[in-house]
């Protein structure tokens, strides 16, 4: 019996639904002090990148770039870290985030330095809008 891909509770607790690419759902973190955007590939029981076939890995890589290039012009990026850490998310997501060389965890890793200052109404919308269309979502 096949599962169905269901995004886990905690990814869907902290980010905010902005639309889906050809393989994965692209959410925001609900934390205003970075630009923070997360690909979750939609396939049932995935932890590992290499748990995707070889063609889903090409695709995560190029759906991952697109996402990278667009945010380091949009947000005028120092830098675009990119990670799949998941120790506290086992589901296999793809963390995408805008750092500054001016932001207040610089130049140290955003995990557990502070706590989140979540999105006003305005600013996620604001931010969707601008992401749905440089993304052409």
């Amino acid at each position: 019996m096949a599962t169905t891909f269901t995004l886990h509770p905690r990814l869907q607790q902290d980010c905010i639904v902005i639309g889906r690419l050809q393989l994965c759902q692209l959410l925001m973190m609900n934390d205003s002090r970075y630009p923070w955007f997360v690909l979750v590939p939609e396939k049932a029981q995935l932890v590992e990148i290499y748990q995707l076939n070889k063609a889903e890995r090409k695709l995560l890589i190029e759906e991952s770039s697109y996402l990278a290039e667009h945010l380091a012009a949009l947000y005028k990026a120092d830098k675009i870290n990119i990670a799949a850490i998941g120790n506290l998310v086992p589901q296999l997501h793809i963390h995408h985030i805008v750092r500054y060389q001016t932001d207040k965890a610089w130049p140290a890793p955003v995990w557990g330095k502070f706590d989140a200052v979540p999105y006003t109404e305005q600013e996620i919308t604001d931010n969707i809008t601008l992401l749905k269309n440089r993304l052409n979502l």
